[in-house]
Parts: structure tokens; sequence; C-alpha cells
């Protein structure tokens, strides 16, 4: 099972900053480099959408919403992915997804979700 596992979450007013991480455990360097990743959240009462993605080809997105304050970033050396999260403001408070798709088959795999809460 490759189930990605977040980590980093919690509580922060606004204006400051949190890290989230996600690894897979037990993954082999070469799925991991090959894998596409990405953060996805969802705020009470709202569809989930896409905060942040990192294509297979290293190429990286970000969602207008938080563009210039979000970084998405992959360090194969851990084999984690990060999402840096700067300047959050209360509509940022959801809980946060991360996303993979893996292997010749493009198998999908999505963690359980790490809160993040910001008070103003």
């Amino acid at each position: 099972q490759a189930q990605p596992v977040e980590s980093g979450g919690g509580s922060v007013q606004t204006g400051g900053s949190v890290r989230l991480s996600c690894t897979v455990p037990r993954i082999i360097l070469s799925t991991f480099s090959g894998a596409a990743w990405a953060w996805y959240r969802q705020a009470p009462g709202k569809e989930r959408e896409l905060v942040a993605e990192i294509a297979r080809g290293g190429a990286t997105s970000i969602a207008d919403s938080v563009k210039g304050r979000f970084t998405i970033s992959k360090d194969n050396s851990r084999k984690r992915v990060y999402l840096q999260m700067n300047s959050l403001i209360p509509e940022d408070t959801a809980v946060y997804y991360c996303y993979t798709r893996m292997g010749y088959s493009n198998n999908e795999y999505w963690g359980k979700g790490t809160q993040v809460t910001v008070s103003s």
C-alpha cells in the first residue's frame, strides 16, 4: 500500500508559517522521484481544492489563491514532499491532503490529511 502520510499540521496565528511534509513509508527512490505529487485542502462545508502540485517531470504549479505565499518542493534524498505555507490567513484553515500518482498504471493514493487552523 502506497498511502501517503502527512505531518506538520497544527494551529497558528494569522501571518504565521507552517510546513507540511508528506512521504510514503518504504517507497523506493525511483518510484518516489518519478511520481507526481500534490497538496489539496478541504475547508468545512467546501469542496476539496488543489493547492499545489509537482508534475512527474518536476514542473510545479500553485493555486492563485495561495500564490506568493505557498511553495511546494520535493526532496528526493529524504523522499519527502513539502508544502511551505507563509503569511497564513484564517481562510487557509482546512484539512490538507497529500496526493500522489505513481507507477506505470498511474495509481492514485491519498493521505488521511492533516489539520491546519489559522486564528485571527
